[in-house]
C-alpha cells in the first residue's frame, strides 16, 4: 500500500500544478511539510499558497511540484483508492 492509511483515506502523492492545486494538499519544503490552508490567483495563471505556518509560496504556471493528498476511499477499502481507474471496478 502506497501512502498513509487514515480511517477509510490515504494521503496519496500526486504531481501539482498552480492549476491543481488544492486546499490541505501538504508539499515538502526544505524538508518541512506545509499544508496549504488558501489560494490566490495571481496574474498569468500563477498562484500564491498560504500554509498554514502563515508562510507564502507563488508558483507560476510551469511549476511542477509533488504533494501528498487525502484520497478517500469508497466504503473504506484503501487499496481501491490507489488503483488507477483503469483498474477499478
Amino acid at each position: 500500500m502506497r501512502g498513509t492509511e487514515l480511517g477509510g483515506a490515504v494521503l496519496s502523492p500526486v504531481e501539482i500544478t498552480s492549476t491543481s492545486v488544492q486546499r490541505g494538499d501538504v508539499i515538502e519544503i526544505g524538508g518541512q511539510q506545509c499544508r496549504v490552508t488558501d489560494l490566490f490567483q495571481l496574474p498569468g495563471g500563477a498562484k500564491r499558497l498560504v500554509f498554514d505556518s502563515g508562510e507564502l509560496l507563488s508558483i507560476h504556471t510551469g511549476t511542477r511540484l509533488i504533494a501528498l493528498r487525502l484520497v478517500r476511499a469508497r466504503g473504506g477499502e484503501t487499496t481501491r483508492a490507489l488503483a488507477t481507474r483503469r483498474y477499478r471496478r
